[in-house]
């Protein structure tokens, strides 16, 4: 069976999470009261990350890969609450929501030979050329 038509198979559960991060992370950016044009402006923020496929794909995967784990949104929700710091639980929420807009749509963790290879399966040009 087509890994992709099979609703219970790990891409589409990692998916359905990432769904539920956006989501969660939507919620708790609306809880601090933060203006919506800050999420707008951040959103696609971490996608600076990429910036290291310009010295080499394995320097991108790392970048990339840092910048799309969900360690740094967790650590800056933990300092944000702890601080009582409404921009800090702010930045992290909207960072969160990028990263669960990307599992969402197929775009995961990078392995180091290629962009277009990640723990999510293959994107792109790369996807299309593997397909019957």
């Amino acid at each position: 069976m087509n890994e992709t038509r099979n609703l219970t198979g790990p891409i589409p559960l990692q998916r359905l999470e990432g769904l539920l991060l956006l989501v969660a992370a939507i919620w708790i950016f609306a809880e601090t009261g933060d203006t919506w044009w800050l999420f707008g402006l951040l959103l696609l923020a971490p996608d600076l990350s990429m910036l290291g496929y310009i010295r080499s794909p394995a320097m991108g995967a790392t970048t990339y890969n840092l910048g799309h784990t969900l360690l740094g949104p967790a650590v800056l929700l933990a300092w944000g609450v702890v601080a009582d710091s409404s921009l800090l639980v702010g930045l992290g929420a909207v960072w969160l929501a990028h990263i669960g807009l990307d599992r969402l749509a197929g775009y995961g963790m990078k392995h180091p030979d290629s962009f277009h290879h990640t723990h999510l399966g293959m994107i792109g040009p790369a996807r299309r050329a593997e397909a019957p």
